[in-house]
């Protein structure tokens, strides 16, 4: 289904989740951290690329791997991304939800 996000008139799955990673951008991801209440500070996106990077290397996501990434503990993600930090952080850099997330 279509949603327009930060002006710019993307496809989303049910979940809110972009289907086509080639139409977000940094505003986009803004906009739905925005949406979740989450004010992006250099370290939210630092975390963002770090998930860029291994969605774009096709490795699968999960708390452990981002526990064991050393970008960032998984105390600071929790409070960087509040309840259900890969779920949220995935959404706001714009790549599907990881199967370990329910």
């Amino acid at each position: 289904m279509k949603k327009v996000i930060a002006n710019k008139e993307v496809d989303v799955n049910e979940e809110g989740y972009l289907v086509d990673f080639k139409q977000w951008d940094q505003e986009i991801g803004k906009t739905l951290a925005e949406e979740l209440s989450i004010s992006m500070t250099d370290k939210h996106w630092e975390v963002i690329d770090y998930i860029h990077d291994k969605y774009q290397n096709e490795e699968p996501l999960s708390i452990r791997g981002i526990k064991k990434s050393g970008v960032i503990n998984i105390k600071e993600f929790y409070s960087l991304f509040p309840g259900g930090p890969l779920k949220k952080a995935t959404l706001i850099a714009g790549i599907p939800k990881p199967k370990s997330c329910i």
